[in-house]
């Protein structure tokens, strides 16, 4: 009579084998205890960072992978995360949002399911009930562009993170791009590069952005011995091919634009073109999004600002499970490289993927902004 094989023997017979806590214990000299809690990041305090990482090492060498069914089973927790964005995943440069939240997630052992609403409030109730019928342990509410925002009823009393804007209440955790800093920081470049006539070519609609670039550009001015000039204000529909650029180009002759957005750009090189300036040398151009099918076909191509859309979709997740680890009655320790990996999340501090370009900020902070990085290209003139 044939017995029945048990999940391992099936496993062994088809060349797959699981490593199992005990070996990685026997291998590193600990007990399988001591290996639970390194592997589950629950040393911090109990254990010597040498001993933590040591055993971590073996784990990996040996090809140790968690069982996630019995560790579900345990805990009630199912590792889904919910990603319940408008319009990210049809934006190609917004999309990296998603992917710094599935890199971060996959690296805590988390399944990301994304929804995409299309800014459509009934679809968005209906997605959000499906994805909590898979036992989402905690939501992203991702938007496409930096607004405050009401937080669905549906996801009350669910851990939530906010990508891409505020909780207009301000109850929720949310990352956004530090707007103030983009104007500040573009300005201040154009300033740099000997500009005394810096044009702003802003948004002629009422969002956060807009207003927080305007401020830092503004400020910018004002603490130089240029001053603020709001003649060289435009409020501009990116879709508008001439409007009042002319006009201000004619009278006021900048050799300066710091533009909203990358899309907005071409109406500076338009006038360049018309007035026989070389964009980098008698006309700087600072854009913001970096985009690279705008971007990188400008010619010159565009010095631009790039938004932190990485760093804002992976500090997010790994605030996600902070929170969620939190209701669970554990504890995940704020990431250091001084901590010479302690714990999971400061092993992922050590090992920050090349996606990220700007500092992350604390998990312990509840509404934060990331700084933007501007990457220099050709069309700004040198510093003087």
């Amino acid at each position: 009579m044939t017995g029945t094989l048990s999940v391992p023997q099936i496993r062994e017979q088809r060349g797959i084998r699981m490593v199992t806590m005990k070996e990685v214990a026997e291998s590193a000299g600990v007990s399988i205890a001591t290996v639970s809690r390194v592997l589950n990041g629950k040393d911090r305090g109990r254990i010597k960072p040498e001993i933590a990482r040591e055993i971590k090492r073996i784990a990996k060498d040996l090809g140790y992978r968690p069982n996630l069914v019995a560790r579900n089973l345990k805990t009630r927790s199912s590792r889904i995360l919910g990603f319940v964005s408008d319009e990210i995943a049809t934006t190609p440069f917004a999309g990296r949002i998603m992917l710094g939240a599935q890199d971060a997630a996959r690296e805590l052992g988390y399944i990301l399911l994304t929804v995409n609403t299309g800014n459509d409030a009934d679809l968005e109730r209906r997605q959000i009930g499906v994805v909590k019928q898979y036992g989402a342990d905690g939501f992203l509410y991702a938007m496409m562009y930096h607004r405050k925002v009401e937080v669905p009823r549906e996801l009350d009393g669910l851990p939530v993170v906010i990508v891409d804007a505020e909780d207009e209440h301000g109850e929720r955790p949310s990352i956004c791009p530090d707007e103030y800093g983009i104007g500040y920081t573009a300005t201040r470049r154009l300033l740099d590069a000997g500009c005394r006539r810096i044009a702003y070519f802003g948004a002629d609609v009422p969002i956060v952005a807009q207003s927080e670039r305007l401020a830092g550009y503004r400020a910018a001015l004002e603490q130089s011995d240029v001053g603020f000039d709001d003649r060289l204000v435009l409020a501009i529909d990116e879709h508008d091919r001439q409007g009042d650029v002319p006009r201000l180009f004619d009278a006021l002759h900048p050799d300066g634009v710091f533009c909203f957005n990358d899309v907005r750009a071409h109406l500076a090189y338009e006038q360049a073109d018309r007035l026989g300036l070389a964009i980098g040398r008698d006309l700087s151009v600072v854009g913001v999004d970096n985009q690279p099918f705008i971007a990188g076909i400008l010619n010159p191509v565009l010095t631009s600002v790039e938004l932190p859309h990485y760093e804002m979709g992976y500090w997010s997740v790994r605030k996600l499970v902070s929170l969620i680890e939190r209701s669970e009655g554990g504890t995940i320790p704020e990431p250091s490289a001084a901590e010479g990996g302690s714990s999971m999340l400061a092993d992922l501090n050590l090992m920050l993927p090349a996606g990220i370009r700007a500092p992350l900020p604390p998990l312990a902070q509840d509404q934060v902004q990331v700084s933007c990085v501007l990457v220099e290209k050709e069309s700004v003139a040198p510093r003087d």
